[in-house]
């Protein structure tokens, strides 16, 4: 394989990871802090970007509580 080939198929993973991480932020900043768990924000924020894919999955699936009525 060649490097142009090696380029394409990593490309989209490495698109997919940011547009998750990016989504599993601006998820986060947009909820308050009573809807994550631990209610800090912050900790999670470093989870998902030092762990990157893996963190963000992790947030996405067991970080969020179910939003508060009246919140959004």
């Amino acid at each position: 394989m060649d490097t142009g080939t090696i380029i394409m198929a990593v490309l989209p993973l490495v698109f997919i990871s940011l547009a998750l991480e990016i989504w599993a932020l601006i998820d986060l900043i947009r909820r308050d802090r009573r809807e994550v768990q631990g209610e800090n924000k912050w900790i999670w924020v470093a989870i998902i970007v030092l762990i990157s894919t893996i963190g963000s999955i992790v947030y996405l699936l067991a970080g969020r509580k179910p939003r508060i009525e009246g919140m959004e």
